[in-house]
Formats: C-alpha cells, sequence, structure tokens
C-alpha cells in the first residue's frame, strides 16, 4: 500500500515553482518606491494577524472549552471496542524492553488489547529480546520482515496493517510511554467525539537533559496549543506520528500509509482531511517521548519533516482547494501554509533582495507575527495544567531561548525547499535514535534509501 502522492520524479516541478513565486514575492518589495515598499508585508501581517488572534490567542482566553475538552477523555462506554497499539522497530535494543514493559501496564478491558511490534529487519538484539518478551506476555504479536522490504515506518506500518482486528489501532515509536490509564481515557473521547483519528499531546520525558530538548519540550507545547486553537476556530488537526489513535476501517479507506512519503503522519493527516474524517487533540493525557540532544540529529530530524510537510501541500492541492473543505479549513491551511513554509523561504529572499538593493528588510512585520505567535503559545501551553513530565518554568530566559530556539525553522525550510527544487528525488527516512536511559553520545542515525520503491 502506498497510495497517496505524486510520482517522485514530479516533485522537482512544484517544489521548483514554489521556490520561485517565495523568492519573487521576498524580492519584490524592494523595488516598489519607498513609500510603498512596506505595504505587502502590512497586508499580510494583518492577515495572519488575525489569524492568530482568532486561532490561538481568543481559543487561550476561552478556558472552558478546553476544560470540558479533557474532562470528556474518559468514562465509560456500553461496550469497549478492541485496540490494537502498533510499533514499527529496527535497531531499538537500547528501549524495546522497556517498551513492552510499559505497553503491558496500559489498562483495558481482558482480552480487547493487544500489541504488536513489527521487527522492521533489525540487526543488534532486538530480536532476541522480542522472543524473550513474547513469553512473559502472551497479548504481544511479533512481525518480522527483511530489511530491504523498503517503505521506512510506512511499510512496517501497512506489513502489519492486514493482521489487525481492532477497531482502533494506536500508533506508537519504540520510546514512547504511556499512562496506565490513557485507553480508558482516550477511547471513550474518540467513540463519543465521532472522530476518524485523535493525536494526544507529546511530552518529552529529557527537557532537562539540555538547553535543546528544553526548547524542544516548548516547542511540543506550542504545537499542542496552536493545534487545539486551530480545532475550535473551525481549523484543521495533523497527526503527530507517535500517540496517533486511528479508526482502523479509516485508515484503510485510505488504502493505508502511504509508502512515497517520509512523513507519515503529515501525509494521512491530508488524505483524512480530504475524505471529511475529523481529527481530534487531547492535551491530556500526553504520548511521552525523548527529545533529540544534539544539533547534528535536530537537523536531520527537521529537514525530514519540513520535506514531508511541504511535499503533503503539492500531492494533495486539488483535493485542500477543492468543494470537499469548508471554507474555515480553507482560510486555516492558507495562514498556516503562509507562516510554516512561505514566510521562511521569503524572509531569505528578503534579506538577499535587502542586500543587492542596499535597501533595509522589507517584511519585518511578518516576522513579528511569526515570534509574538510562538511566544504567546510557549507562554500558554507551559503554563498549562498538564500531566507527564513537567513543563520548562516561564521566565523570561526560557522563553527567551523557545522563541530564538523556533529560529531554525527559517534555515530548515529555505534550505529543504532549494533541496527539493534543484537536487534529483532521493527519498530516504532517517530513523531517530533511542537511546533510553544512556548516558552516551548520539550515534549516527541511519538513512534508509526508499527510492526504489517508490519511483
Amino acid at each position: 500500500m502506498s497510495a497517496g502522492g505524486t510520482a517522485s520524479g514530479a516533485r522537482r516541478i512544484p517544489a521548483a515553482l514554489f521556490l520561485l513565486c517565495c523568492t519573487a514575492a521576498g524580492m519584490a518589495p524592494h523595488w516598489l518606491p519607498p513609500a510603498e515598499r512596506l505595504y505587502p508585508a502590512v497586508a499580510l501581517t494583518l492577515l495572519l494577524g488575525s489569524y492568530a488572534l482568532r486561532s490561538v490567542f481568543l481559543p487561550l482566553g476561552r478556558t472552558a472549552p478546553v476544560l470540558s475538552e479533557d474532562a470528556q477523555a474518559g468514562g465509560d462506554l456500553p461496550q469497549w471496542p478492541p485496540v490494537d497499539l502498533v510499533v514499527a522497530a529496527r535497531d531499538e535494543e537500547a528501549v524495546i524492553g522497556r517498551l513492552v514493559e510499559r505497553l503491558a501496564r496500559v489498562r483495558y478491558p481482558d482480552g480487547l488489547l493487544r500489541f504488536w511490534v513489527v521487527d522492521d529487519g533489525s540487526e543488534d538484539r532486538t530480536p532476541e529480546l522480542l522472543a524473550q518478551l513474547q513469553q512473559r506476555h502472551p497479548q504481544l504479536q511479533v512481525v518480522r520482515r527483511s530489511r530491504q522490504a523498503g517503505g521506512g515506518k510506512s511499510g512496517a506500518l501497512n506489513t502489519v496493517l492486514p493482521q489487525l482486528q481492532g477497531r482502533w489501532l494506536m500508533v506508537l515509536d519504540a520510546d514512547a510511554e504511556l499512562q496506565p490509564d490513557v485507553l480508558e481515557r482516550l477511547v471513550p473521547y474518540a467513540e463519543q467525539g465521532g472522530w476518524g483519528a485523535v493525536q494526544l499531546r507529546k511530552a518529552v520525558v529529557n527537557a532537562e537533559a539540555n538547553l535543546l530538548t528544553r526548547a524542544q519540550a516548548m516547542e511540543m507545547a506550542l504545537d499542542a496549543v496552536i493545534q487545539q486553537g486551530r480545532l475550535s476556530s473551525g481549523g484543521v488537526v495533523e497527526l503527530r506520528g507517535n500517540g496517533q489513535l486511528l479508526r482502523r476501517d479509516v485508515v484503510l479507506a485510505c488504502d493505508g500509509f502511504n509508502e512515497a512519503t517520509v512523513t507519515d503522519d503529515l501525509d494521512l493527516s491530508f488524505r483524512l482531511l480530504v475524505r471529511g474524517e475529523a481529527v481530534g487533540i487531547l492535551w491530556n493525557p500526553p504520548v511521552q517521548e525523548e527529545a533529540v540532544k544534539a544539533l547534528p540529529a535536530l537537523w536531520r530530524q527537521r529537514q525530514r519533516w519540513a520535506e514531508g510537510g511541504l511535499q503533503r501541500f503539492f500531492d494533495y492541492w486539488p483535493g485542500l482547494t477543492g468543494p470537499g473543505l469548508s471554507a474555515g479549513q480553507k482560510l486555516d491551511l492558507s495562514c498556516f501554509f503562509l507562516l510554516q513554509y512561505v514566510l521562511p523561504v521569503m524572509a531569505v529572499a528578503d534579506l538577499l533582495g535587502a542586500a543587492i538593493s542596499r535597501t533595509a528588510p522589507a517584511i519585518w512585520p511578518l516576522s513579528i507575527v511569526a515570534f509574538g505567535l510562538s511566544g504567546g503559545a510557549i507562554l500558554a501551553g507551559c503554563r498549562r495544567p498538564s500531566e507527564g513530565p513537567s513543563l520548562p518554568a516561564m521566565h523570561p530566559l526560557n522563553l527567551a531561548l523557545g522563541i530564538v530556539y523556533l529560529g531554525h525553522w527559517f534555515v530548515v525550510i529555505p534550505y529543504t525547499t532549494v533541496r527539493m527544487a534543484l537536487l534529483p528525488k532521493r527519498l530516504v527516512w532517517a530513523k531517530t535514535l533511542h537511546v533510553g536511559d544512556g548516558d552516551g553520545l548520539e550515534a549516527e542515525p541511519e538513512e534508509v534509501d526508499l527510492t526504489t520503491q517508490t519511483s
């Protein structure tokens, strides 16, 4: 199963057009009369500032809906549906034992919960450890596939998908940690809300390891706040891979997970959207995971996120602009696209235009909106009552760290866009290393070439 998306060889064209348009938009104001130079930026600032106010800051003042939403995450059902917990694991000997023990502690009615580990061609002690764990946990199902099978995480999930029988499947990473009552609260919320999928807030377990992990903890809180705001204002919620609860019939209707992408979660989000399936998000309880500890690992991870995130707009553009989406969803996606992808490329083009024309930068008002939105969401998220690991304390130094850290997207997005537009397509899924409780340095993560399976 590798549904969705255009052929890999055709992806350079939309990326090149996107790069040219953003570059032209960023440089053009420098050749306008001085009195009119800021007009385009001011117009976009008003649009995006209104969007931020409507989608993020106004919902923050409406505390009752947020609290009632979290309160709904619990209760009883007349009939509990079966659930499958699914993990794709490759070379995870450092964390696989801890993961299975954690899954075994999750509470759910007897006979209705199974958990699956797809051993994706591991060459370390992962297969041996899984065999030992199966003896202690009969509900653990292990599926093995060849290391050369292809498709990355999507391929591994598609391998096990035909064997699942639960109404819901929950996709987890190998470093995931769940509260024992997570399904007792999450499944009623999903069933009663009529969702096709629900994403848990991601919480960082090693936030105090260094400044980089602390910044990522703030980023995860920011992301959940913005997603809840987008949902409450009629916008779109996106899946985040780890901690996503999916209705199995919906996934099957989407032809499974797309093996022609490096971000299966973001791709599936848009396929659910164009099919009219609603996606919800919960602040509590969270799914806990490790943040990467070193800049090289962060750089590789964010390149993959940027490429997959931008590519889905190219692949599903006809459906996103068609009659299937509401006006509110289209506005939300347009503003999100401008802030997340267009603005960073325009900012670099603006600096280039300023250097060539020897004039002042012209889109600085937009940057104020972007960083103001980020700072406000970080502040709100880290002050919100939260289960799981403690969020970083909100004082000026931490807030400044979080805002400055988010500036890395102004490097990652333009770099990835140029690479997508100019270099031959090579679909690579870079595995994030999970080190568990170890204190050693992070090793070089493996890159899995998917080109031969997706061309």
